[in-house]
């Protein structure tokens, strides 16, 4: 059986170099040819939280600020805009609950009646886009026009379940983003790993029985949505393949990244994923509006190059990466461009 071989194949790499090595060997052999796909656009702006609204379109503007400034800007792949088919929303939220969403969205509604996500007259438009853009990034790495992606969208999506909005979320653009690799690509095994602030409780519960999925999740507890203890673990076919590591609040790089490098990185490499996607919420960073972690950007760099590491042995150096939480703008900007310059550079 393949997978079983390719597991093999990754605990005789493992054995053969110590940790520490680890990551300069893997940096060795990464590929350095296929660009870094990014992807922004200003429909993302339209969506309209209201005045003062922690998730508001002052995040992307100030992400796009300090990214495009960047040398290495003119050199990233640029990704198409794109809608999601309402065929492919339905690949992991329930047909009910998307038809809900546009029809609240498109007749007026300023709040979800599912829970706590504002939206407006383009929200509709805007969350259908921002899964299609991740979309198009997925396809753009799995047929080698770029080596990895990150997707600057909005609104976030973590939190959306199979038949519910809330958390700021519409649509859950890494679950589909899984679920999409897997039909379109023939993708048999995705690494979800999320460092949002919040746990991404919509993502657990997608794949919490799946067998097929690894999900793996850093936040800040007990807070908001109140889900992802350390007992989580999934069950039945999924049994094992949920990872929490719930921290307190003014936990930093020592906490977040030790359990990335410590719990993860084995597990992941274990599992052997054919795609690693990430839910990039930069709400962990210190000094966030809404968030208690202390994270820096330097720890923001050492998770990118975790992922990397894993990606570079068992994925074929296959990374997407989407944008989830980050309220304060400046913060969110700088935590951006080191995640983004440390995929260009690996």
């Amino acid at each position: 059986m393949r997978s079983l071989d390719r597991r093999d194949f990754l605990r005789g790499t493992l054995a053969a170099a110590s940790w520490a090595a680890l990551p300069s060997s893997l940096t060795a052999c990464a590929p350095r040819t296929r660009p870094t796909a990014f992807h922004y656009d200003d429909l993302y702006l339209t969506h309209d939280t209201g005045e003062d609204h922690p998730e508001r379109p002052a995040r992307l503007t100030a992400v796009m600020d300090r990214v495009s400034a960047a040398e290495w800007y003119p050199d990233l792949h640029q990704i198409p805009l794109r809608a999601a088919e309402t065929s492919e929303l339905e690949l992991v939220h329930d047909p009910e609950y998307v038809a809900l969403a546009r029809t609240e969205i498109e007749g007026g509604a300023r709040r979800l009646s599912t829970g706590d996500t504002n939206v407006s007259a383009e929200s509709y438009r805007v969350s259908t886009h921002a899964c299609g853009a991740v979309l198009e990034a997925v396809d753009a790495v799995m047929d080698g026009r770029a080596k990895n992606a990150f997707c600057a969208v909005r609104p976030p999506g973590h939190h959306a379940t199979p038949d519910r909005g809330m958390g700021f979320c519409v649509f859950n653009a890494v679950a589909v983003a899984a679920r999409y690799a897997q039909v379109t690509h023939g993708v048999e095994r995705v690494l979800i790993v999320d460092w949002d602030v919040h746990h991404g409780n919509g993502t657990q519960d997608i794949f919490y029985a799946d067998g097929s999925v690894f999900y793996m999740s850093t936040h800040q507890s007990p807070f908001y949505p109140g889900t992802g203890a350390l007992e989580e673990t999934g069950e039945g076919p999924g049994s094992g393949l949920t990872m929490n590591r719930p921290f307190a609040e003014g936990a930093g790089d020592a906490e977040v990244v030790g359990a990335f490098r410590n719990d993860l990185l084995p597990a992941a490499l274990d599992f052997a994923p054919d795609l690693i996607l990430i839910s990039a919420g930069f709400d962990a960073r210190h000094g966030d509006r809404l968030g208690g972690f202390e994270v820096t950007d330097e720890g923001f760099r050492e998770l990118t190059r975790i992922m990397l590491e894993i990606a570079h042995v068992s994925g074929g150096g296959r990374i997407v990466s989407m944008l989830e939480g980050g309220y304060t703008p400046e913060g969110l900007a700088s935590a951006t461009c080191a995640h983004v310059e440390e995929l260009v550079r690996g």
